[in-house]
């Protein structure tokens, strides 16, 4: 997983969002939920496509995790995590539930194309 220190997230998302993953995954009562058609999913369910890490340049306490993910039904999309002292703990051990295998080995968008 790439650190990316000086770039901001929503910059990746756009990204993303350009090559087709335009669905926002939220997380709620310990599933992740497509937010447009409220289908939710299982870890087993997920598959992460790439990720980035941020670290905020001012606040070393804001930080969060860019997942690209791609669901057993085809849609794709994004989630922001927020980890560190003030992340919501349910929300990580759910990301650690998802299989080793359904990560991929890629970490930017340009190894996606």
């Amino acid at each position: 997983m790439k650190r990316e220190d000086s770039k901001h997230e929503i910059d990746y998302i756009k990204k993303y969002q350009e090559q087709g993953y335009t669905v926002t995954y939220l997380f709620k009562d310990d599933h992740l939920t497509d937010a447009e058609t409220k289908v939710v999913y299982q870890p087993e369910d997920i598959f992460i496509v790439a990720h980035h890490r941020y670290e905020g340049m001012s606040d070393p306490d804001d930080m969060s995790i860019l997942y690209v993910i791609e669901t057993k039904d085809n849609r794709k999309g994004t989630h922001l995590l927020g980890y560190g002292p003030t992340a919501d703990l349910e929300e990580a051990e759910f990301f650690k539930e998802i299989p080793k295998a359904n990560y991929s080995k890629n970490a930017d968008i340009n190894e996606l194309t």
